[in-house]
Protein backbone atom coordinates (compact mmCIF):
# COMPACT_ATOMS: atom_id res chain seq x y z
CA UNK A 1 0.00 0.00 0.00
CA UNK A 2 2.98 2.39 0.68
CA UNK A 3 4.73 1.80 -1.91
CA UNK A 4 1.72 2.41 -4.48
CA UNK A 5 1.02 5.56 -2.47
CA UNK A 6 4.47 6.71 -2.85
CA UNK A 7 4.79 6.03 -6.71
CA UNK A 8 1.56 7.85 -7.48
CA UNK A 9 3.20 10.79 -5.64
CA UNK A 10 6.61 10.44 -7.50
CA UNK A 11 3.94 9.87 -10.66
CA UNK A 12 2.06 12.91 -10.13
CA UNK A 13 5.24 15.45 -9.15
CA UNK A 14 7.01 14.29 -12.68
CA UNK A 15 3.80 15.11 -14.41
CA UNK A 16 3.43 18.41 -12.48
CA UNK A 17 6.89 19.64 -13.91
CA UNK A 18 6.58 18.86 -17.42
CA UNK A 19 6.34 21.51 -19.66
CA UNK A 20 4.80 20.85 -22.62
CA UNK A 21 6.45 22.20 -26.15
CA UNK A 22 3.74 23.54 -28.28
CA UNK A 23 3.36 25.85 -30.77
CA UNK A 24 1.95 29.33 -29.62
CA UNK A 25 2.76 32.82 -28.25
CA UNK A 26 4.92 32.98 -25.24
CA UNK A 27 2.74 34.20 -22.44
CA UNK A 28 6.55 36.19 -20.81
CA UNK A 29 10.12 35.97 -21.66
CA UNK A 30 11.17 32.83 -20.77
CA UNK A 31 8.23 30.92 -21.08
CA UNK A 32 7.76 28.41 -23.65
CA UNK A 33 6.28 29.80 -27.19
CA UNK A 34 7.67 31.82 -29.55
CA UNK A 35 8.34 35.62 -29.79
CA UNK A 36 9.50 38.14 -32.29
CA UNK A 37 10.72 41.48 -32.63
CA UNK A 38 10.00 43.57 -35.86
CA UNK A 39 13.47 45.06 -36.57
CA UNK A 40 12.09 47.10 -39.78
CA UNK A 41 10.13 46.28 -42.70
CA UNK A 42 10.26 42.53 -43.73
CA UNK A 43 12.86 42.12 -40.87
CA UNK A 44 12.44 39.91 -38.01
CA UNK A 45 14.18 38.51 -35.21
CA UNK A 46 12.04 35.28 -34.07
CA UNK A 47 12.73 33.28 -31.02
CA UNK A 48 11.51 30.01 -29.99
CA UNK A 49 11.72 29.08 -26.56
CA UNK A 50 11.16 24.94 -25.99
CA UNK A 51 9.56 23.44 -22.64
CA UNK A 52 11.79 20.87 -20.66
CA UNK A 53 13.56 18.14 -22.57
CA UNK A 54 12.04 19.83 -26.11
CA UNK A 55 14.10 18.08 -28.63
CA UNK A 56 16.31 20.40 -30.28
CA UNK A 57 14.63 19.76 -33.94
CA UNK A 58 11.58 20.23 -32.29
CA UNK A 59 12.65 23.82 -31.01
CA UNK A 60 14.66 24.56 -34.52
CA UNK A 61 10.93 23.85 -36.53
CA UNK A 62 8.85 25.65 -34.96
CA UNK A 63 11.31 29.18 -34.99
CA UNK A 64 11.37 28.41 -38.70
CA UNK A 65 7.44 27.93 -38.80
CA UNK A 66 7.20 31.29 -36.94
CA UNK A 67 9.27 32.88 -39.51
CA UNK A 68 7.15 31.36 -42.30
CA UNK A 69 3.56 32.75 -40.08
CA UNK A 70 5.32 36.19 -40.32
CA UNK A 71 6.53 36.11 -43.75
CA UNK A 72 3.32 35.09 -45.33
CA UNK A 73 1.06 37.77 -43.12
CA UNK A 74 3.17 40.14 -44.60
CA UNK A 75 2.59 39.09 -47.91
CA UNK A 76 5.79 37.65 -48.84
CA UNK A 77 6.81 34.57 -50.45
CA UNK A 78 9.96 33.85 -49.53
CA UNK A 79 12.23 34.47 -46.39
CA UNK A 80 16.22 34.48 -46.32
CA UNK A 81 17.23 33.58 -42.03
CA UNK A 82 20.77 36.21 -41.95
CA UNK A 83 21.60 34.85 -38.38
CA UNK A 84 20.56 32.43 -36.02
CA UNK A 85 21.94 31.54 -32.87
CA UNK A 86 20.59 28.48 -30.03
CA UNK A 87 20.95 28.05 -26.43
CA UNK A 88 20.70 25.39 -24.71
CA UNK A 89 20.20 25.30 -20.22
CA UNK A 90 21.05 22.71 -18.47
CA UNK A 91 18.69 20.82 -16.46
CA UNK A 92 17.95 22.44 -12.96
CA UNK A 93 19.75 20.16 -10.44
CA UNK A 94 17.54 21.89 -7.43
CA UNK A 95 14.08 20.04 -9.21
CA UNK A 96 14.44 16.97 -7.41
CA UNK A 97 12.63 14.38 -4.87
CA UNK A 98 14.52 12.54 -2.40
CA UNK A 99 13.31 8.84 -1.46
CA UNK A 100 14.55 7.88 1.80
CA UNK A 101 13.79 4.41 3.81
CA UNK A 102 15.79 3.31 7.60
CA UNK A 103 15.31 0.69 10.07
CA UNK A 104 16.28 0.33 13.17
CA UNK A 105 16.53 -1.72 16.27
CA UNK A 106 16.54 -0.41 19.59
CA UNK A 107 16.70 -2.14 23.67
CA UNK A 108 18.75 -2.76 26.12
CA UNK A 109 21.42 -4.58 23.78
CA UNK A 110 22.14 -1.37 21.53
CA UNK A 111 20.90 0.02 17.89
CA UNK A 112 21.47 -0.89 14.38
CA UNK A 113 19.70 1.62 11.75
CA UNK A 114 20.20 1.17 7.62
CA UNK A 115 19.75 4.12 5.68
CA UNK A 116 18.94 4.36 1.89
CA UNK A 117 18.69 7.34 -0.40
CA UNK A 118 18.16 8.46 -3.89
CA UNK A 119 16.95 11.59 -6.50
CA UNK A 120 14.95 11.65 -9.49
CA UNK A 121 15.43 14.74 -11.30
CA UNK A 122 12.30 16.39 -12.20
CA UNK A 123 13.28 19.03 -14.72
CA UNK A 124 12.68 16.78 -17.74
CA UNK A 125 15.79 17.53 -19.48
CA UNK A 126 17.41 20.95 -20.79
CA UNK A 127 15.54 23.86 -22.40
CA UNK A 128 16.77 24.56 -25.98
CA UNK A 129 16.07 28.14 -27.66
CA UNK A 130 16.30 28.90 -31.12
CA UNK A 131 16.44 32.57 -32.36
CA UNK A 132 16.27 32.94 -35.99
CA UNK A 133 16.90 36.84 -37.77
CA UNK A 134 14.88 36.79 -41.15
CA UNK A 135 14.75 38.98 -44.45
CA UNK A 136 11.40 38.43 -46.48
CA UNK A 137 11.14 39.11 -50.22
CA UNK A 138 8.44 38.72 -52.71
CA UNK A 139 8.87 37.33 -56.05
CA UNK A 140 10.68 34.35 -57.53
CA UNK A 141 13.01 33.01 -54.48
CA UNK A 142 17.09 33.67 -54.76
CA UNK A 143 18.77 30.63 -55.18
CA UNK A 144 21.06 29.75 -51.44
CA UNK A 145 20.69 27.35 -48.83
CA UNK A 146 19.25 30.06 -46.09
CA UNK A 147 16.47 31.03 -48.40
CA UNK A 148 12.82 29.57 -47.72
CA UNK A 149 9.19 29.43 -49.45
CA UNK A 150 6.84 30.59 -47.08
CA UNK A 151 3.96 28.23 -47.93
CA UNK A 152 6.27 25.54 -48.37
CA UNK A 153 7.56 25.83 -44.73
CA UNK A 154 3.64 26.13 -43.10
CA UNK A 155 2.92 23.25 -45.41
CA UNK A 156 5.78 20.88 -44.60
CA UNK A 157 5.96 22.03 -40.49
CA UNK A 158 2.95 23.46 -40.00
CA UNK A 159 1.05 19.85 -39.69
CA UNK A 160 3.74 18.92 -36.98
CA UNK A 161 2.47 21.65 -35.12
CA UNK A 162 -0.22 20.98 -31.91
CA UNK A 163 -3.38 21.07 -34.20
CA UNK A 164 -5.21 23.69 -32.05
CA UNK A 165 -2.46 26.26 -32.16
CA UNK A 166 -0.71 25.19 -36.50
CA UNK A 167 -1.77 28.71 -37.30
CA UNK A 168 -1.53 32.56 -35.77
Amino acid sequence: MRRSVLAALVCLSLAACETPTLYQAAAKPQAVGYSEIRIEGGRYRVTFQGGDGAPATQVADFALLRAAHLAAADGYDWFRIVDRFGQVEPPHSSSAISIGGGSGSFGRGGGVGLGLGGTIPLSGGPRVSRTLEIFCGKGARPAGPDVYDTQGVIASIGPRATPAAAHP
